[in-house]
């Protein structure tokens, strides 16, 4: 919120102007001792001994008691040990003797401001603005956070007139207008606006962000229309004619809104990925829009987010559509292949495929990798089971039966297969004893 401008660092700039600022009738008095006094209380300072720095400046007070920078340096000292109210009493005093002393102004802010006396702030910030422009954006925000959002939008539009616009203010726009009662106003200036210089894109997304927000699709679909015409480059208009060209059912121009929308870094990843979603559930239902699905995912190879591929597989496992979940886990491990989620979802998709040999050998090549992973030792038996390799099947579970911790479920699976392993191998008295296992085990769980 706050542009912090420490009040440590500015003792040259007051030894300069004020040291010496002493009454007429005070020049007899000694100047060394002043001078002695004031430079022991920035020894003192400078090593954190900041009560004997006030001692030293009660003395350099007796010898100058209207001297504006003991006050200055009194405050600092008082507002390094946190004794708030003391630096603040002493920041104005300086202001009072000396009112366009900017730096005990910020004295005082910086007071208000580790206090969270936002209200007070404002005051001292109104003055500040004074002396340097630039305050009004910690007035912006003080606003904000003391809720006067009638006064932070008459700010925010004004400095977007006059110093453009930003990010932040931008943010704090977009907070304020989700309360209806400042939507109307808002969308009234934002029309005007797009009449007056239809040649600025921020307006259109302004308007845009509005109506979807009160969910007047076809008045933003309508805006998006119009900043295509006035700026064919606009990326933003894609955003909102993409779901158009979706909900018209035409594949060819979501595409190309789409890429247009993926291409570019202005547009938050949030909104491209809320995109690509609806493009998998369009694709659900259009398969052969499944290429362009896939090269989209490209875009977010480097997402440290969410890993798409990885949840485009889980929707399409969730579907029960086991082959396309096989398709995007291994799309998913090209890039992430120490993921163990997705090696395990993996390796259940191909179990659930019927992908047998893919089994063995993949989990095969990570149990390599990852010797201490019981999820591995499962799959691999239970493919090797389904090979009627029931002797080397029954030798890599009972291997990975030591890796479990706390997972009754994976136990329960083990015995199982330990199990079909023993019958295979015509070991009934283990098959029986396997089985009773995870019968036993199972009746637990339920319980549990």
């Amino acid at each position: 919120m706050k542009q912090r401008i420490v009040i440590n660092g500015l003792i040259g700039i007051f030894i300069s102007g004020m040291l010496w600022a002493q009454e007429p009738e005070d020049t007899a008095l000694a100047p060394d001792a002043f001078q002695n006094h004031y430079y022991e209380s920035l020894k003192q300072k400078g090593i954190e001994n900041y009560d004997k720095a006030l001692l030293e400046l009660d003395q350099c007070e007796t010898i100058q008691p209207n001297n504006p920078v003991i006050f200055f340096e009194k405050g600092k000292n008082y507002y390094f040990m946190k004794r708030y109210n003391e630096a603040f009493d002493q920041f104005k005093k300086v202001t009072e003797l000396d009112p366009k002393n900017r730096w005990a102004w910020v004295g005082m802010y910086d007071v208000c401001y580790d206090t969270k006396d936002y209200n007070r702030a404002i005051t001292i910030v109104q003055k500040l603005i004074e002396f340097k422009s630039d305050y009004q954006e910690d007035l912006c925000s003080l606003y904000m956070t003391t809720r006067q959002y009638d006064k932070a939008l008459d700010l925010i539009n004004v400095l977007n007139a006059t110093v453009g616009k930003s990010d932040k203010r931008e943010l704090y726009k977009a907070q304020i207008l989700q309360d209806a009662k400042y939507q109307g106003p808002e969308k009234n200036d934002l029309i005007e606006k797009i009449k007056q210089f239809p040649k600025d894109e921020s307006n259109y997304i302004a308007l845009i962000f509005m109506y979807s927000k009160s969910n007047q699709e076809e008045k933003a679909l309508e805006v998006a229309r119009q900043l295509e015409k006035e700026i064919p480059t606009s990326e933003w208009a894609q955003v909102s004619l993409f779901k158009y060209h979706l909900t018209a059912n035409d594949g060819a121009k979501a595409v190309g809104s789409m890429n247009r929308v993926f291409a570019t870094d202005k547009i938050d990843k949030k909104i491209k990925h809320r995109m690509l979603n609806e493009f998998l559930i369009f694709t659900k239902n259009n398969p052969q829009f499944e290429p362009q699905l896939d090269q989209a995912i490209h875009y977010f190879e480097d997402d440290k987010e969410v890993n798409v591929a990885k949840e485009i597989g889980k929707f399409y496992q969730a579907k029960n559509d086991w082959i396309k979940s096989v398709k995007y886990y291994e799309m998913h491990l090209k890039s992430h292949g120490e993921d163990m989620e997705g090696i395990v979802l993996l390796l259940q998709a191909y179990t659930e495929s019927l992908l047998f040999d893919k089994v063995l050998q993949f989990s095969s090549e990570q149990l390599e990798l990852f010797p201490t992973q019981p999820q591995l030792y499962y799959y691999n038996g239970l493919a090797l089971n389904q090979q009627r390799q029931f002797k080397k099947a029954k030798e890599i579970l009972e291997s990975g039966l030591d890796f479990i911790v706390d997972d009754s479920v994976l136990e329960i699976n083990f015995n199982l297969q330990l199990g079909e392993a023993s019958a295979g191998l015509g070991d009934h008295k283990n098959k029986n004893a396997y089985f009773e296992k995870a019968n036993q085990l199972l009746e637990k769980t339920k319980k549990n």
